[in-house]
């Protein structure tokens, strides 16, 4: 065995590394924050305040030290704000005095366990943290006296009321390219004044409830939470993810819902392939017996998926401006009709087709510049790639069967049958154009409006899809049932904006160019907003109306931000 004593140079090499391991130790300690104590007592009520102060202040620093946790049941959202807030009153309790809950303190957690009315989640407020110091107080006279609870619970409430402030004015979720609102005035001095205000006024409830959208559509959907929660049965249910590579994974929580919704006993004898089949057959979907979008589509229906529904819709006005213009149209999606709105006045509903889901109309916000009658429809290059290059490889007649013209860069018609559609694979160096006329795809009447995905407002030639239920059934562009009333608003709404002796058109002559069957290009003055938005349900004459999510943005919105909440 090696020989450790001095003057040997292995002896040199522990001590140089042992010296190493000391000072990072000590710089390392000296860097970090003690930690809180657990449980001071103090026995006298008329000192707990004081030393409630003492701990918020070590407290905090604490937990900004530890990016905003204390432990496992206390971690703060907003760990500086939370510090400015204590700092900013010498770090005196604000939610308790002499070991008694104040008055503002109970309204906030009366706020946090009602969060639900509002498409809030409780857990993400502190609720079982701080309910659990409250239950413990009162059943332990003992849990009084130790300061190191008030001075949680007090962090927590403060912490649980700048969250719920931050989540009623901006929402959850991430902002995106059709997001209007302008938050460059909602920072950091916004929520603590906010807050301020909250205590200086005794209003925990009206200071929260300011900071909320005062859009028609939040204020119907949020109307309605009361009657869906009367009635709904919120319980963490099974949720399944499709598709899903791992099929037997797949196959367990299939089954574990169905036993769910008393479909499969759990030691029964019935075979899962029956019990899907069964179930397929009561809910109208194919019965095949194999698992497929659809059935877990249906599986996935419940209360409590409805209640993040709603919660994701809330949020979508929130990332709205503050007020709408006051003239607008706006397109829900899954809802499958159009609205016209004028001073808060609905002008005009009308019934829309939409894209199908795998050409999907986009989301955008755009104005009206003009109409056109008797359209020329040039296709969109993400149809040609899709549809017309295979219908072509299969057959060059494919163009004269679909009434289809084929354009050169020249302006030029060309013969489908002299080209070698082989070569190409993706698009083509020509124009696809469907000619005016009653059969055209685009009817006999388009509105136009800038948009980098070559959509638009039309007429259409498939005037029965609007007998049917689900209309997502176009190439991505918006088929109006009722485009002539919209036209003829349009026009009225100019003549009446013009200024004196303008030249302007009259619904007349919209009429006689129908009439002929002649192209006329309208330049619409007053350009009118249009929102295209997916709103998959609404607050509808007190109650929650959901519509199919034809694209599953719902679903998807609901997994990324708030795939495992708890019921409570």
């Amino acid at each position: 065995m090696r020989n450790i004593i001095p003057g040997n140079p292995f002896f040199c090499q522990i001590k140089h590394l042992l010296l190493i391991v000391t000072v990072y130790c000590f710089v390392s300690c000296n860097n970090t924050e003690q930690k809180p104590p657990e449980v001071v007592v103090v026995k006298n009520p008329e000192k707990i305040d004081e030393k409630i102060a003492e701990l918020l202040q070590s407290s905090v620093q604490y937990i900004i030290a530890n990016k905003g946790k204390l432990n496992d049941s206390v971690v703060l959202l907003h760990p500086n704000l939370v510090d400015s807030v204590y700092r900013k009153g010498d770090y005196r309790p604000l939610w308790s005095s002499d070991e008694k809950w104040n008055s503002l303190a109970d309204s906030m957690y009366a706020f946090i366990r009602d969060s639900k009315l509002y498409g809030l989640f409780p857990s993400d407020y502190n609720k079982s943290s701080l309910t659990n110091i409250r239950s413990g107080m009162t059943a332990d006279s003992l849990h009084k006296k130790n300061a190191v609870l008030w001075t949680r619970a007090d962090l927590l409430m403060t912490d649980a009321y700048l969250a719920i402030a931050h989540d009623l004015a901006l929402g959850r979720m991430a902002r995106d390219s059709v997001t209007l609102r302008n938050d460059s005035s909602i920072n950091d001095a916004f929520f603590l004044a906010n807050f301020q205000e909250a205590l200086a006024r005794k209003n925990i409830r009206g200071a929260l409830e300011q900071l909320e959208p005062k859009l028609k559509g939040y204020v119907d959907l949020k109307a309605a939470i009361p009657r869906f929660l009367d009635s709904a049965e919120l319980r963490e249910t099974t949720y399944i993810v499709y598709p899903d590579k791992d099929s037997a994974s797949l196959m367990k929580k299939v089954a574990a819902r169905l036993t769910e919704l008393g479909e499969l006993q759990p030691e029964g004898d019935t075979v899962l392939k029956d019990a899907i089949r069964k179930y397929q057959k009561q809910k109208g979907i194919p019965t095949t017996g194999r698992v497929g979008e659809k059935t877990v589509a249906s599986l996935n229906i419940s209360d409590w998926q409805k209640f993040k529904r709603i919660a994701v819709n809330l949020d979508r006005y929130k990332l709205l401006p503050d007020s709408l213009p006051h003239q607008y149209i706006w397109v829900n999606l899954p809802g499958f009709y159009l609205q016209l709105w004028n001073d808060d006045t609905l002008v005009l509903q009308s019934k829309i087709v939409v894209g199908k889901p795998l050409t999907r109309t986009p989301l955008l916000t755009s104005k009206i510049t003009d109409m056109v009658t008797y359209p020329q429809w040039t296709i969109p290059e993400s149809i040609i790639a899709k549809e017309v290059l295979p219908g072509l490889k299969k057959d060059t007649n494919y163009l004269k069967k679909k009434g289809y013209s084929l354009i050169n860069t020249k302006g030029d018609e060309v013969y489908a049958s002299s080209v070698k559609w082989a070569k190409y694979t993706k698009g083509i160096p020509y124009k696809v154009v469907q000619g005016s006329g009653d059969d055209n795809a685009l009817g006999i009447l388009k509105f136009n409006f800038n948009n980098k995905y070559s959509v638009y407002l039309h007429d259409t030639n498939q005037r029965y899809y609007f007998s049917r239920s689900f209309r997502a059934l176009s190439h991505g562009c918006v088929r109006v049932q009722k485009w002539d009333k919209l036209a003829h608003f349009i026009i009225n709404n100019d003549s009446l904006n013009a200024a004196p002796n303008a030249n302007t058109f009259k619904t007349d002559s919209l009429k006689a160019w129908l009439t002929r069957k002649e192209k006329h290009v309208i330049p619409v003055r007053t350009k009118l907003p249009v929102f295209v938005r997916y709103a998959g349900c609404e607050g509808v004459n007190g109650s929650v109306k959901f519509y199919d999510d034809i694209y599953n943005e719902d679903k998807l919105l609901s997994e990324r931000y708030f795939a495992n909440k708890p019921v409570n």
